[in-house]
């Protein structure tokens, strides 16, 4: 009689193996950095509603240049909700000024002595509830983010698109589970540059096949900078409009200026426009403690430098000109763009915002109209075709979302989401 082999020993050992290689190349290859997590935070006693992750990202090796991020994942679903990366302006604000002055995890009450820091309370509007959020300092030079190469510090548009980018594809290398999320650009103010622009670096790179691919829908911009005349031009009327400045020195200024409040050439009108131009404590404390550097893993301020809402050591060359032209051509190519604006800002005022959307020339399909949160008329939009939405924010002044948190997160839900509001 033949004699009988029995192989199951043998096949369940290589079941076994096959199953431990499958899950260690799993978990090597979907899981976000540990030592990059965030385990507590000084002035927070409570339990993180989502897991949090920071630290640096070197773009270039040469010069040591790094680039500082702060990652909120969902609190939903982090799987599969939309990966949203948050820019603030200046050029030289941090857009940690974002994380705990407006849509952050947490709200920051201020210390009860000079000495102590702000306690932390979670945001129930915080925009990590539908989305996850990467706070990114940049250009390298503002808040945590750094160069040992300080001719790094000499920068403009153009070369900050280009670095963000770059942070982008190595962020996406190093978080490899978000990459085929949805991914959107945000940003307010001067961030009406950088939103734009990256954006555009970003489709270069689809086009030639940078890999990795980022999945890229569209892009938010609030009360943003974009074209000098039209945001210039609508200072004054706005003032006069919201009574900021009497009739009789608006006027004058008419008189004197012929309507060009932007490239002042008569001395008289630069006189009078002087006449119409006559916080931050609790993130500048909070962001300079030692032990608050050491848990989000910024590096010693010997260093990284100490960290300023807005930093004057960098110099800027506003150097991509108007924004409308890149509005034009990413919406041309399918990405969708709310544009939201504060109609109580005179930062940059919202009929500028909403004269350059009508600029681009494209058919109204939403005619304006108030838009309604919890019950209340809460703005007015109006929307083009190829996806380009203006919205306002009545009431709120240039950081919609410190002004008006509930009625910021419905909007932007809404937006992430493809609804209209």
């Amino acid at each position: 009689m033949a004699k009988a082999y029995n192989f199951t020993p043998n096949l369940i050992k290589i079941q076994l193996i096959l199953i431990i290689v499958l899950f260690l190349c799993f978990t090597v290859s979907k899981s976000a950095p540990q030592n990059s997590l965030v385990t507590q935070l000084p002035g927070f006693s409570g339990t993180f509603p989502s897991k949090h992750y920071s630290g640096y990202v070197t773009i270039d090796e040469s010069h040591r240049k790094k680039l500082y991020y702060y990652f909120v994942e969902s609190e939903r679903n982090p799987s599969q909700d939309p990966v949203v990366l948050w820019l603030n302006g200046g050029p030289g604000c941090s857009s940690l000024d974002g994380f705990v002055y407006e849509h952050g995890p947490f709200n920051f009450e201020a210390a009860k002595t000079k000495e102590g820091l702000p306690k932390l309370h979670l945001n129930s509007y915080s925009w990590s509830k539908v989305s996850n959020i990467i706070y990114l300092d940049s250009p390298s030079g503002v808040g945590y983010s750094y160069s040992h190469n300080t001719t790094d510090y000499d920068t403009g548009d153009i070369k900050t698109a280009s670095d963000t980018h770059t942070f982008l594809l190595k962020w996406f290398e190093v978080y490899k589970e978000f990459a085929t999320n949805p991914f959107f650009i945000a940003g307010e103010s001067y961030a009406g540059i950088y939103v734009p622009t990256l954006a555009s670096e970003i489709v270069k790179g689809l086009d030639t096949g940078v890999k990795p691919v980022i999945n890229l829908k569209g892009y938010l911009v609030g009360n943003g900078v974009t074209d000098d005349k039209f945001d210039g031009n609508a200072l004054i009327p706005f003032a006069h409009g919201m009574g900021l400045i009497s009739d009789e020195l608006y006027q004058e200024i008419v008189a004197q200026c012929a309507g060009n409040y932007y490239d002042v050439t008569s001395d008289g009108c630069d006189l009078l426009l002087s006449k119409v131009n006559q916080n931050d404590e609790v993130a500048t404390a909070w962001l300079n403690d030692k032990a608050v550097r050491k848990a989000l893993h910024a590096d010693d301020e010997n260093v990284a430098g100490p960290w300023e809402l807005c930093t004057g050591r960098i110099a800027y060359n506003h150097d991509a000109g108007s924004m409308i032209k890149y509005h034009k051509n990413l919406t041309a190519r399918g990405y969708r763009a709310l544009i939201y604006s504060g109609d109580h800002d005179m930062c940059v005022p919202y009929t500028g915002s909403e004269a350059w959307t009508k600029s681009v020339g494209y058919k109204v399909v939403d005619e304006w109209r108030p838009w309604m949160c919890n019950d209340q008329v809460a703005g007015f939009t109006q929307g083009y075709e190829k996806n380009l939405t203006f919205l306002t924010i009545k009431g709120s002044g240039h950081t919609v979302p410190e002004y008006k948190p509930r009625e910021a997160l419905y909007f932007y839900s809404r937006f992430l989401s493809g609804q209209s509001v």
